[in-house]
C-alpha cells in the first residue's frame, strides 16, 4: 500500500517548524528572484527528490543514461556524496569509490564512454563540463541528487516520489524524511511515482495521482525495478532469481536509504530473509565485516547473501569475510521499467526536449534570426 513505510516523529515536530521557516524563506528568495538561478545553453535534467534518499534517483538516472548514450554525448554531473575529496573531479576508468563516491563509480563502471564527475558546486560543474578540453563536446547533462539546488535552472526537473513513502504522507526534517515542504513538487516538470508493486492495481494508480494533485503541466509516471542476473562479487558465477530454492535461506546486506522493497520482491522467491542493514552510502569497517561473517553463519542451510550495486564497492574495499561468505555472496542489479505502457511517451519526453535544445539546434534557430 502506498505510504506504508512513512513514520512521524511527533516530538520533534518543532524543530521541523523551525526547519520549514528555514527552507521556506530559502524558496521565496528564489521565486523573488532575490537569490538567482542560472540557465544554460545545453540541455539539463535533473533527477531528484523532496525526502531524503531512498526513492532510486540511481537506478533513474542510470536508465536515462542508456536511453540518451544511443544518440548522445551524456554526463552526469552528482555531489559525490561521502566521498573523500573535494572540488571538482572527473570520473576515470581507474578512478575509487572514495575519490568520486560509490554512485558515480557506479555509474563510470556502467556507462564506461559517459562523462561522470562530481562537485558539490554545481554551476561550477557544469562550467567545467562545458569548457575543459577533455568534456567540451558534452550534449546532455544528467544533475544527480539536485532538486534543491535552485542555483541552477534545469530544463527538465525530474522529481521521484516513493510509493511506499509518499511525500503527501511525510512531514519535514527531522520530524519525518521530507528536505522541503510537499508544495515544492511544483518545480517538477515530470513527476514518477517509484517502486511500485508489479501487480499494482488501476484503482492504486488512481490513488496516488489524486492524493499528488499534480498541475496540469505537470507530467505522471510510474516505474518499477525490474531485476538481472545475480552475479557472484567474487567470482564470475551468476544466477537467477527463480534459482533461489524456497527453502533456501538469504541474507540481505543492504547500506542504503530503503531496502524494504527489495526485501518485498525478494520474499516472491523465499520466506527465509534476514535483514542486515547498515546507513545509507555506509563505509564497511571490521566491526562490520564481523557481524555479517556472524548473521550469515547463523542461518541454517543452503543460504546465501545478496546485496545491492551500489554496496558491492564500498565491500570490495574491506577485508576478512570469510571463504563461504565470499563465495555466497552475490550482487543483485536494479533496473527501471516505466509502467502502464508509457515507456514510449516518457522516451520521447526526453529525447524531444534535449533534441530542441541541443546546441546545434539552438544555433540553428540563432542563424535563421539572422
Amino acid at each position: 500500500m502506498e505510504g506504508d513505510l512513512v513514520r512521524i516523529n511527533r516530538w520533534l515536530m518543532p524543530l521541523s517548524w523551525l526547519y520549514g521557516m528555514g527552507v521556506a524563506l530559502r524558496n521565496a528568495l528564489f521565486d523573488l528572484h532575490i537569490l538567482k538561478s542560472h540557465s544554460y545553453n545545453i540541455p539539463i535534467i535533473c533527477i531528484g527528490n523532496l525526502s531524503v534518499g531512498g526513492t532510486g534517483k540511481t537506478p533513474h538516472t542510470e536508465y536515462l543514461l542508456r536511453l540518451l548514450s544511443q544518440t548522445y554525448r551524456v554526463a552526469v554531473l552528482s555531489r559525490g556524496y561521502k566521498r573523500k575529496t573535494r572540488g571538482y573531479i572527473l570520473a576515470r576508468a581507474e578512478s575509487t569509490v572514495e575519490e568520486i563516491g560509490d554512485e558515480p563509480w557506479q555509474m563510470k563502471q556502467k556507462f564506461p564512454t559517459a562523462y561522470v564527475a562530481v562537485d558539490h558546486n554545481r554551476r561550477r560543474g557544469i562550467q567545467r563540463l562545458c569548457t575543459d578540453e577533455a568534456t567540451r563536446d558534452v550534449d546532455v547533462i544528467l544533475l544527480d541528487d539536485a532538486y534543491q539546488h535552485r542555483y541552477v535552472h534545469p530544463g527538465v526537473n525530474i522529481l521521484l516520489v516513493d510509493y511506499h513513502r509518499m511525500i503527501t504522507d511525510d512531514c519535514l526534517l527531522p520530524a519525518g524524511r521530507l528536505r522541503e515542504p510537499k508544495e515544492g513538487k511544483r518545480r517538477a516538470n515530470i513527476v514518477i511515482v517509484t517502486k511500485c508493486p508489479h501487480d499494482i492495481k488501476p484503482m492504486g494508480f488512481r490513488v496516488v495521482q489524486k492524493a499528488l494533485n499534480l498541475m496540469p503541466y505537470q507530467r505522471l509516471y510510474f516505474s518499477t525495478f525490474c531485476y538481472g542476473q545475480l552475479r557472484q562479487l567474487y567470482g564470475s558465477d551468476e544466477r537467477s532469481l527463480t534459482s533461489i530454492r524456497h527453502d533456501e535461506s538469504v541474507l540481505l546486506l543492504t547500506g542504503i536509504a530503503m531496502p524494504e522493497q527489495m526485501r518485498l520482491d525478494l520474499s516472491l522467491h523465499t520466506k527465509n530473509i534476514t535483514t542486515l542493514s547498515f546507513p545509507d552510502h555506509h563505509y564497511y569497517r571490521q566491526a562490520d565485516i564481523s557481524r555479517i561473517n556472524q548473521a550469515f553463519g547463523q542461518l541454517p542451510e543452503p543460504r546465501m547473501i545478496i546485496t545491492t550495486e551500489k554496496d558491492a564497492p564500498r565491500l570490495l574495499l574491506t577485508s576478512g569475510l570469510t571463504d563461504e561468505v565470499r563465495k555466497t555472496l552475490y550482487v543483485l542489479p536494479a533496473e527501471v521499467e516505466i509502467m502502464r505502457n508509457e515507456k514510449g511517451n516518457f522516451n520521447d519526453k526526453i529525447t524531444g526536449y534535449v533534441l530542441k535544445n541541443s546546441r546545434n539546434s539552438i544555433l540553428a534557430k540563432g542563424e535563421n534570426n539572422l
